[in-house]
Parts: structure tokens; sequence; C-alpha cells
């Protein structure tokens, strides 16, 4: 049986800074562009229907996140969040902040749509391509 070796591997974790810098580049985003895009109006209707665009960190993960509300007669009102995008940190680079850009499948599983992408690019890719439109 083959001894198996342990290695340490470095990894550029983002910083405090780095992260307050990164969510006001994507609040500021939301705002100007994919709430004017896909939110212009709350429109209620008889099924689920998207009533804000928001985010939230969780690690080294950034989620974009639409919260439905309810217009079912036996919830009605009742609010979910949803989230239809990611930006997964890749502490593996060192030259610059780079992220994995990630969807939510209708499975409910993460899946990997562009590797490595800088911030600008990932926030290129969600605000043209289809598959991630929020709404």
């Amino acid at each position: 049986m083959p001894t198996q070796h342990r290695a340490w591997v470095p990894v550029k974790a983002l910083t405090p800074r780095e992260k307050a810098d990164i969510a006001m580049q994507c609040e500021r985003f939301i705002a100007e562009t994919l709430k004017p895009r896909f939110l212009p109006e709350i429109r209620p209707t008889e099924f689920n229907y998207p009533v804000d665009i928001s985010r939230k960190w969780r690690a080294n993960k950034y989620s974009f996140v639409v919260r439905y509300r309810s217009g079912f007669p036996d919830n009605a009102g009742e609010e979910f969040d949803a989230p239809f995008a990611r930006l997964d940190h890749r502490e593996d680079c060192f030259e610059a902040t780079r992220f994995d850009l990630m969807w939510m499948r209708h499975t409910g599983r993460w899946w990997l749509l562009h590797r490595s992408v800088s911030l600008e690019q990932a926030l290129r890719h969600i605000a043209t391509d289809e598959i991630l439109a929020p709404c």
C-alpha cells in the first residue's frame, strides 16, 4: 500500500477589506444593473413572484439571491430566498483575485459555468448570460 503524504498548499484568503470592496461593487451592480433590468417593479401574481434581489457572503462564497413572495392562497405573503448565482473565491490564484462563477440548477445543486474569472468578468456574465438571469 503506498504511503500517503500530506503537503501544505499555500492559499490567498480574502481580507476583510477585500471582502468589503467586493460587496460594495456587487451591491452597486445589483442596484444599477439587475434591479432595473429584472425587477423594475413588483407585480404580484397568484404564484411565487420576485420582490427583491440581494446578496450574501458565506465564507469565501458570495451569493446573489432573489427574494420571492408567495401568491398562493394557502401561504399568501410568505417569502423565501432563492440563490441564482455564486462567486467562489479562488484561493489558489496569487497574482489577482479570481472567482469561479457558479449557477444554481433546478436540482438545487451548484454548477460551475466559468472558471477563474475576474470580478468584472463575472458581473458581465451575470448581466448578459440568460442562464444566470435572476427572475
